[in-house]
């Protein structure tokens, strides 16, 4: 039998944000392109490398981001036209907001921004924003 998904997405955040030391953005882009089998261009993953909470202004969240730009290329490879993409995407976006309170990083991120932050403060929530995109993602 298979690798539970709870396993395999906790497995790739601790390979990706942990050994890699890679943005939530970029590990969001990594695992979804695993699971789903879609190869990245390296540009996608340089390209994102702000996309932490924009630069760490913290602003939209990257979690967010990542999982929105790999739905662009996945529903792409789906035949999804750009409206409908564009439609999925919002869905998205309304659906997150609803279930995790926020599409903010400095809302989503537990307590915020603080200096003394440790690294990788996201990795819980990266698993179930990652679980939650997964879930999505396999209705189309």
């Amino acid at each position: 039998m298979g690798q539970s998904i709870e396993l395999f997405v906790a497995d790739r955040v601790q390979e990706y944000a942990w050994k890699q030391d890679l943005n939530c953005a970029q590990t969001t882009l990594l695992v979804l392109s695993e699971k789903f089998k879609i190869e990245l261009n390296s540009q996608i993953i340089d390209g994102s490398s702000g996309l932490n909470g924009a630069g760490q202004y913290q602003a939209q969240c990257g979690l967010v981001e990542g999982a929105l730009i790999f739905m662009g290329i996945y529903l792409r490879s789906q035949q999804k036209e750009k409206l409908e993409i564009q439609n999925i995407c919002k869905s998205y976006a309304q659906n997150f907001e609803s279930k995790f309170g926020s599409l903010s990083c400095s809302r989503l991120r537990p307590n915020g921004f603080n200096l003394t932050d440790p690294p990788h403060l996201c990795s819980d929530l990266t698993e179930q924003t990652l679980l939650f995109a997964i879930d999505f993602i396999s209705t189309y």
